[in-house]
């Protein structure tokens, strides 16, 4: 009887044991189970997230309309990458921007969460003294091949050169039969002409930029518009004085209105009847018919500054390899003909890359602007230009 009950007791204590065991070694096989699929859900979310980059940009609203179209064209080829753009309108100012990146960097705090930047050439040349930009190659973006050389070198390959534009004197052709050939011509006409001319503050928009920069530079020698050197600015003077004695005759006896789109505000109205303005702005609000069908377009001799629109990577931006996968399809002739059909510019890339149609349509369309790089010399001038013309 003690016998068969100790047999009992050990057959249940065994029964028990291995009840135990097996208890947890199931819940050890459940535990992997249920971690490991786990575990591969939350990596394949987070490898199917895009990498996302934050892309600053400025302009008048043409340029805000480009990107909102570009971008989704892009995000839907490249689901694996995120643009984040950041719109700073016309006239607000860059200068912030730049400074972010400037500051990130002397603070080792990389590029400042700023990944893409656009503006024009006198920030390519400001950043490559300062040392902010990434050196672009053909071998990360493919597309870049399609440039012109010569383009890149002028900027060490330093920027992307998206897209083109010139100023040009945008006139009300029922008002100004001949329009004036040269600077000269124009400044008779605007004297003869009071109220009738208008250019914006040049630090509000590129096209008064333009109007100040090419009056200065007149009484230089062609060289001077790539001299970055302050020492030139002492020759200045007589631009000045010639810009100051304009203003009694422009719109308003020297009221200067902000932005591109403020002078061609005013020529849309009747308010003045000539301006200098971008090419692509006056070709694309005369296709929307926001600019009076009696609008037409002149270049003077020698020419108002004209040239590209460039897109530079901060070169301690961590985001670089989305960057060139974004930049290579701005300069794909898919995303060109975009630009060149919204923007109404000359491409980026070099003609013989895009449709014949389009090549066509620009024979001789892209003579007659020069391209100024004065460097940080243009924030001189403009300072100058507002204590010694819009003060007076």
């Amino acid at each position: 009887m003690f016998r068969k009950k100790t047999a009992i007791v050990c057959m249940t204590l065994l029964t028990f044991t291995a009840a135990f065991i097996s208890g947890c070694g199931s819940s050890k096989a459940n535990e992997g189970s249920t971690s490991s699929p786990g575990n591969t859900s939350t990596e394949a979310v987070a490898a199917a997230e895009p990498v996302k980059f934050n892309f600053y940009f400025t302009g008048s609203q043409n340029v805000k309309d480009l990107w909102d179209t570009l971008i989704p064209m892009f995000e839907k080829e490249n689901a694996d990458v995120k643009v984040n753009p950041v719109y700073i309108p016309s006239g607000t100012g860059a200068q912030p921007t730049y400074d972010r990146i400037t500051a990130a960097k002397q603070a080792g705090k990389g590029s400042g969460d700023i990944d893409l930047y656009e503006d024009g050439l006198s920030y390519v040349t400001r950043g490559q003294k300062d040392g902010l930009w990434d050196t672009l190659s053909a071998e990360s973006i493919k597309n870049l091949a399609n440039v012109d050389e010569s383009t890149l070198k002028d900027i060490s390959n330093l920027a992307v050169p998206y897209r083109s534009s010139a100023v040009v004197l945008a006139y009300n052709s029922d008002k100004v039969k001949t329009p004036p050939a040269n600077l000269d011509e124009l400044y008779d006409w605007i004297k003869k002409n009071p109220e009738r001319f208008a250019y914006n503050d040049p630090s509000t928009g590129g096209s008064g930029d333009s109007f100040v920069m090419t009056t200065l530079y007149k009484f230089l020698p062609e060289e001077a518009i790539h001299n970055s050197d302050p020492s030139i600015e002492k020759d200045w003077d007589q631009g000045f004085a010639l810009l100051k004695d304009l203003g009694k005759s422009v719109y308003g006896n020297g009221i200067y209105p902000k932005k591109n789109q403020g002078t061609l505000d005013l020529l849309t109205s009747g308010e003045v009847d000539m301006i200098p303005a971008w090419s692509d702005m006056v070709l694309d609000q005369t296709a929307k018919g926001q600019l009076p069908t009696t609008t037409k377009m002149a270049q003077i001799s020698p020419g108002f500054n004209g040239g590209p629109t460039y897109l530079m990577v901060p070169k301690l931006s961590d985001k670089k390899d989305a960057v060139y996968q974004f930049l290579n399809f701005v300069l794909s002739p898919e995303a060109q003909t975009v630009i060149v059909n919204t923007m109404h510019g000359f491409p980026g890339i070099k003609l013989s890359n895009m449709s014949q149609d389009i090549q066509d349509s620009f024979k001789g369309a892209s003579e007659g602007f020069r391209s100024f790089n004065i460097g940080d010399l243009d924030k001189d001038m403009t300072k100058r230009w507002q204590s010694e013309v819009a003060a007076q």
